[in-house]
């Protein structure tokens, strides 16, 4: 049952991707592999089992003809900067952040019935976009908001964490490949300015540490916001900034 269970139902010639318990428990009875089941007894076996209904989630495998020196790489400089060898930054954009309602926020609340945000279709003033970094070996975060994430942007971004680092110390900027961090004149500021630009496969963005920023970043200061401009918007994610390196 067990075996079955876990089979692609058209492998076994049915006309259906997906089992329930019903179709299987009809297809156990019609195969002799039992007299007689009840869904409830199979749901109790399968369990018993190790087996249990689970949704299907998609995930995405790199096609990059790199991917494995890219990965390599990667990984050899995080070992690096987590033994105190190199200086590694994750840079990456997070927006776009606008001022429409923010759902998903979570709290406590002497109420029965959940906190409510009004609903809105207008994204007046435009759009901000956070141009961040993040140094590994210090576990500090920077981001500077700003209305394009344009090379010209992110350049300016990238001047700004070399000036925090004696220009003698080599950095590694970890990437992805977002077309204003390649070009002609970002590799030649990458040459001048003594800095390894290190880029991620494609469809594999999850090898950037700074992904598990945003994540933090988003439910702390969007998830649950109604901010009524850019400026308040601004002023807490750079408050939590801030907080987050302090503590």
């Amino acid at each position: 049952i067990k075996r079955i269970a876990l089979t692609d139902p058209q492998n076994l010639d049915q006309p259906f991707a997906t089992w329930s318990l019903s179709k299987l428990a009809d297809y156990l009875v019609a195969e002799g592999v039992v007299t007689d089941i009840s869904h409830e007894g199979l749901r109790q076996l399968l369990r018993e089992e190790g087996v249990r209904f689970q949704a299907v989630r998609t995930w995405k495998r790199s096609t990059d003809p790199d991917f494995k020196a890219k990965r390599n790489r990667i990984v050899e400089l995080y070992e690096m900067a987590e033994a105190g060898q190199a200086v590694v930054i994750c840079l990456d954009e997070f927006g776009p952040l606008n001022l429409q309602p923010q759902p998903g926020g979570k709290g406590w609340a002497p109420r029965a019935k959940p906190k409510r945000i009004r609903a809105t279709y207008k994204r007046p003033h435009g759009v901000r976009h956070l141009i961040a970094a993040y140094d590994i070996s210090r576990d500090r975060l920077y981001g500077h908001i700003k209305k394009r994430k344009d090379r010209p942007h992110f350049l300016e971004f990238c001047r700004y964490i070399r000036s925090l680092y004696p220009a003698g110390t080599q950095l590694h900027f970890i990437l992805d490949n977002f077309s204003p961090h390649h070009g002609k004149q970002m590799r030649d500021w990458a040459t001048m300015n003594n800095v390894e630009l290190a880029y991620t496969p494609h469809y594999a963005s999850w090898l950037n540490r700074i992904e598990a920023q945003f994540r933090a970043l988003r439910y702390f200061t969007l998830a649950g916001t109604d901010h009524p401009d850019h400026a308040t918007q601004a002023r807490l994610i750079r408050r939590y900034i801030h907080w987050r390196n302090r503590n």
